[in-house]
């Protein structure tokens, strides 16, 4: 980890004593991730450089495609055949810019797919014509920078990567919630996805994949691979997959892979959008893993995710959409989307995402229908509040979910909560807002809570039931006092209907006449109103209705229904001394400034739960039947929501009063003597 950290803090100074003058800050990393990849590569092929060349030479006018003996020669899936290295660039100062473009075009393809989605050309050719460009390469081929694997795992090399985007990314105020995963977040998400299928996984010539549909640098394959192979079965056959939408971390996944020595792997990391660029289409896996963006906004890819909505299950986004402003749930379904069928040997999920997909939105709300969703369908199997502080760009509280639908016979119908938020230790140094890690005894530790499916002071278990609640909405009758006041008068001249007498949508005196005429009915009605003003006030609607209809009957004036009801709402005032309005059926009519609703839970019976919540408390209230849920069809909206500190609180007594009184009594004390002490 020093290593990492020296060489990290290295680079970094390259990018402020060669760039600073030529090149914005945000521009720093179009520089310095290229040549730090480059670098890794020129380190790694070191070794077998000469043994390429020479077959290269030996063999180019006689075989037609070399990239099959080439790739065996240099003992990865890459290689180059371009004289030059990064030593031999320095040989040549007058010409470092053609020999370092001759470099990148001696690669093979692969790497030269990697290096352009850099756009690394561009960047040359701006240091060529600032100078800087042989200062830049000198930094890099010193040996500080030495990259090879055997100085610089990828373990550590994934760090170094990370921690420089993180860093740019800080500095340009990007994004805090476009961060990465730490390796023990990982390794947590790995053990819980795969926990129970170790006996499975230790078969002899077991395949299996892994996929990942926003895969930033790579991390969460790696890891994944790696543990199986390092913990599980050393000779399995991991095949992994991954997306990722940002050319510079896509780049940085794909050379990772390469020079681990997998082109297949290299070959599965596709570019662009998992959504509307879907890499893998028709592809199905075996385990999904993932650490979408948080609070990223899909509005850029609005009309086709929509679109895909509306296809229903011939989509990827069949339960419902989430706010625009966060994603995090349709990487959820797309990543749902791609299970294996049960009877094809299922998948497993495991995503890690902050607290808004479990309690954000209400009943009928997008967020509310994927939970129910994922519920109902009885997929999820655990949910692990992480503690906070573990992320580099952000110190918000994290949760992983792990999915499947081939669940073991005991878990099925049911949810796992484990409540590991005090599972961390004080790192020595902060990187960024990361403060805290998990250490692996303690993954160990939430692994063997997970295992053994048993309830604690940290582990709940619940039905899929228990988070559901159906939303009824609860009415109060409207009660209305009626007075022809002078004040009330007034306020019919701002009621839009009123208003809308003396306009008119005809053109010309047409119009004209029309206006003049509706301006003529609003004069006259505030005249008859205003003869008919007085101070008593009725207390019962249909008792006004009578004295209103006759008081214009009288003058001679027929109300249209819409005036009418504009004259009614401005004569009114709420009086909860009133007696109830109904409406024409002879029912009482609701009030919606009254309106309320109440969550029942879904294994009680609304009637019972209003019976002994509401009623007692508003005898007058009655509930809305007409609210009825848009699936199964019965009264309320089913909402679904996990809320961790509902189900972990922990409830704390308050301090005794006389030790509060004492506390004060001594702080007054210690005033007193400062006040003196001032006075003196």
């Amino acid at each position: 980890m020093e290593n990492f950290q020296h060489i990290t803090s290295f680079i970094w100074s390259v990018a402020d004593d060669v760039l600073r003058d030529d090149f914005k800050r945000s521009k720093y990393p179009d520089v310095i991730l290229p040549f730090t990849v480059l670098r890794r590569i020129d380190c790694v092929l070191a070794p077998t450089k000469e043994g390429v060349l020479k077959k290269y030479t030996e063999l180019k006018d006689e075989i037609q495609n070399l990239d099959g003996v080439l790739k065996h020669e240099s003992g990865y899936a890459f290689y180059n055949v371009s004289k030059y290295d990064f030593k031999r660039l320095l040989d040549d100062p007058a010409n470092i810019h053609k020999n370092l473009i001759d470099y990148i075009n001696g690669f093979s393809e692969n790497v030269r797919d990697i290096l352009d989605r850099f756009k690394i050309r561009n960047s040359i050719q701006t240091l060529h014509e600032k100078g800087s460009l042989y200062l830049l390469i000198q930094k890099f081929a010193s040996d500080t920078v030495n990259l090879h694997p055997d100085r610089v795992s990828s373990h550590q090399m994934g760090y170094i990567f990370e921690e420089l985007i993180r860093k740019f990314n800080e500095q340009n105020n990007e994004n805090p919630g476009e961060h990465f995963t730490p390796r023990e977040v990982i390794k947590l998400m790995a053990n819980l996805m795969l926990s129970g299928d170790e006996d499975m996984l230790a078969h002899n010539h077991i395949v299996k994949t892994v996929f990942d549909p926003a895969c930033g640098t790579g991390g969460m394959l790696s890891v994944t691979k790696e543990h199986i192979l390092a913990d599980i079965n050393p000779n399995a056959d991991i095949r992994l997959f991954g997306q990722e939408t940002n050319d510079e971390t896509y780049a940085v996944c794909k050379s990772d892979m390469l020079i681990k020595g997998d082109d297949r792997d290299a070959e599965n990391i596709k570019p662009d959008t998992s959504f509307s660029r879907d890499g893998h289409a028709d592809a199905k896996f075996d385990y999904m893993i993932c650490n979408p963006p948080y609070g990223k906004s899909w509005k850029k890819e609005e009309d086709f995710i929509k679109a895909e909505y509306e296809r229903g299950t011939a989509g990827r986004f069949e339960a419902g959409l989430p706010r625009i402003s966060d994603g995090q749930l349709l990487f959820l379904q797309h990543m749902i989307a791609k299970r294996k069928a049960p009877e094809d040997g299922g998948s497993r999920i495991a995503i890690v995402m902050n607290g808004s997909p479990l309690f954000t939105g209400d009943a009928g709300s997008g967020e509310s229908e994927i939970r129910r969703w994922v519920l109902e369908n009885d997929w999820l199997e655990a949910i692990v509040a992480l503690p906070g502080q573990l992320f580099y760009n952000t110190g918000i509280n994290t949760y992983i979910w792990v999915l499947s639908n081939r669940k073991e016979e005991r878990r099925k119908g049911k949810v796992q909560l484990i409540d590991a938020t005090g599972c961390y230790v004080k790192m020595r140094k902060s990187l960024g807002d990361k403060r805290h890690e998990i250490a692996n005894s303690q993954i160990r530790e939430i692994t063997r809570l997970f295992d053994a499916f048993e309830e604690s002071e940290t582990v709940k278990i619940f039905d899929a039931a228990d988070f559901g609640y159906r939303k009824i909405t609860v009415e109060r009758p409207l009660r209305l006092n009626f007075c022809i006041s002078a004040e009330r008068i007034e306020r019919l001249q701002s009621e839009s209907a009123f208003q809308r007498l003396a306009t008119s949508k005809k053109k010309g005196d047409a119009g004209a006449a029309e206006i003049a005429e509706g301006r003529r009915q609003q004069d006259l009605v505030l005249s008859v109103l205003r003869e008919m003003a007085g101070d008593e006030v009725y207390t019962e609607r249909p008792r006004f209705e009578k004295v209103l209809t006759a008081g214009f009957k009288k003058r001679g004036v027929k109300l249209d229904t819409t005036v009418k009801k504009a004259i009614f709402s401005a004569l009114s005032e709420r009086d909860e001394t009133a007696a109830v309005c109904h409406d024409s059926k002879g029912m009482p009519e609701a009030d919606p400034e009254l309106r309320d609703t109440e969550n029942v839970p879904l294994a009680e019976s609304i009637y019972d739960y209003f019976e002994r919540e509401v009623r007692p408390h508003v005898p007058d209230a009655w509930i809305n039947e007409a609210v009825t849920d848009h699936r199964d069809g019965q009264v309320g909206k089913v909402g679904y929501e996990i809320n961790f500190n509902r189900y972990f609180y922990t409830y704390t007594p308050p301090r005794p009063l006389e030790e509060i009184e004492a506390e004060i009594k001594e702080l007054e004390a210690e005033i007193l003597v400062m006040v003196k002490e001032m006075m003196e």
